[in-house]
């Protein structure tokens, strides 16, 4: 009885391995966000589209994604990149700057594909003016931030003869301070007032948000700040409260209440980010890949914040609900 039972234990054995090798024929695909944030997602859901369009699906059973979020807790960030090392994910997909440093400093091999990041240099990650050799996706730079901050002084009547502008700025992210030398720099030509102040994490954005409208400014401008996508609808609220609009380098902001930006379209972002990721599981080599700077930009602003002030939007900027 004993011998036979062994051609069964063999089968069966032969059968686990069979589905094991199976298994690792599908690729599998780490991605992770820093924190929750509804405009963050949508570079999220343009990665996962041009994977699909490209063959990868999970319901096709042809890639395995492994998703975490890390809820803008840097230590937790740490553990799932660690996670996804353990899990020898073929790719990391990173979704804002915190996410894209945190896995160049985890791993040197595995390939990372950022979005909603800006450029190495901006993020202080090059070495000997390099990138890191494992690093792809999309980049945006801060050239852009110039138009949409003139913007407010076309559109934007002030009360006293000087436009002021008021800002909140995490002063722990590269991209973040050198957006506002930047605009601080632009400002002084523009003949405007610059009101900042530092916020360390998205629960003092309400305080720093009502300190700053104490400043009598006549606009808020919410720059390329991981902080300020996270605790947007809380500045929102206070701007309005005290009629104060919104301007933003940041397309997806304004779909949840800015009046307008000329900026980066957070769905393409990823979605570029996300043809790179595939063509890099097609052909299972970088061979030909390098990041890239954002293509797609946009001219777009709210009807609904536009009228709230009475501001009236050039021709061509396109309206979003």
């Amino acid at each position: 009885m004993k011998f036979n039972s062994i051609p069964v234990i063999l089968s069966v054995i032969i059968l686990l391995s069979s589905c094991h090798t199976k298994n690792n024929d599908v690729p599998v695909v780490g991605f992770a966000d820093a924190f929750e944030d509804a405009t963050i997602s949508q570079a999220k859901a343009g990665f996962m589209d041009a994977l699909r369009e490209n063959g990868f699906s999970e319901e096709k059973n042809t890639v395995k994604v492994i998703y975490r979020n890390a809820q803008g807790d840097i230590p937790a960030l740490s553990q799932i990149m660690n996670y996804f090392i353990s899990e020898k994910v073929d790719l990391i997909g990173t979704n804002t700057t915190l996410s894209t440093i945190t896995a160049l400093q985890r791993t040197k091999t595995i390939p990372v594909f950022m979005m909603v990041s800006p450029t190495p240099e901006r993020m202080h990650i090059n070495k000997d003016e390099k990138a890191p050799q494992n690093l792809f996706g999309a980049a945006e730079e801060l050239a852009y931030i110039d138009t949409s901050f003139a913007l407010m002084t076309k559109l934007v009547k002030p009360k006293n003869g000087k436009l002021a502008v008021g800002m909140i700025y995490n002063q722990s992210e590269p991209q973040s301070a050198d957006a506002l030398q930047k605009i601080k720099t632009l400002a002084s030509k523009l003949y405007v007032r610059v009101e900042a102040l530092p916020v360390n994490t998205s629960a003092d954005a309400q305080l720093v948000t009502q300190s700053l409208l104490t400043k009598n400014i006549d606009a808020f401008f919410a720059n390329p700040d991981n902080t300020v996508f996270a605790s947007f609808e809380t500045i929102l609220k206070n701007c309005n409260q005290k009629n104060v609009p919104i301007f933003t380098s940041e397309a997806g902001l304004v779909k949840r209440g800015a009046v307008a930006a000329y900026g980066a379209d957070i769905y393409q972002w990823g979605h570029q980010a996300g043809e790179q990721a595939a063509e890099f599981l097609k052909n299972k080599s970088t061979e030909g890949l390098k990041w890239e700077m954002v293509k797609i930009r946009k001219k777009v602003y709210n009807p609904e914040a536009a009228k709230k002030y009475n501001i009236s939007i050039p021709d061509d900027f396109e309206a979003v609900n």
